[in-house]
């Protein structure tokens, strides 16, 4: 083999060899890109199913706060209404306790008077 032939079949070995390690290199770049691609995705997914787990932790937070100040509201209520109740029934035990004693009280100003009265009419018929 000649010098030139050589050189020629040396060149055309350098060249598959730069053409082997360019397309080892695409073939790098691509697994490469691949695997960024995936995580990438797979960092999306954690985080959106991270921000739903949040969002529904705090969705049950609110519900639960909402159920204790309707929870708390009711027994307010409750205790109100007894109070008004029992305050209403206070007032009206009261006011039969004063008419009672103001009837009472009428009827013997009237057997007084009534009394005063005959005493009077007794005094004069006499």
């Amino acid at each position: 083999m000649s010098q030139a032939e050589r050189a020629y079949a040396a060149y055309m070995d350098a060249e598959r060899q730069v053409a082997k390690a360019y397309h080892e290199n695409e073939t790098q770049v691509a697994k490469a890109y691949k695997r960024a691609e995936a995580q990438a995705y797979r960092s999306y997914e954690a985080t959106v199913s991270q921000a739903l787990a949040d969002r529904a932790g705090a969705i049950a937070k609110a519900a639960k706060a909402r159920a204790d100040v309707i929870s708390r509201a009711e027994e307010a209520y409750k205790s109100a209404e007894t109070a008004a109740n029992q305050a209403h029934d206070a007032a009206v035990a009261g006011a039969a306790r004063s008419r009672d004693a103001n009837l009472e009280k009428a009827w013997k100003v009237r057997d007084e008077t009534i009394e005063q009265a005959w005493q009077i009419y007794s005094k004069i018929a006499r």
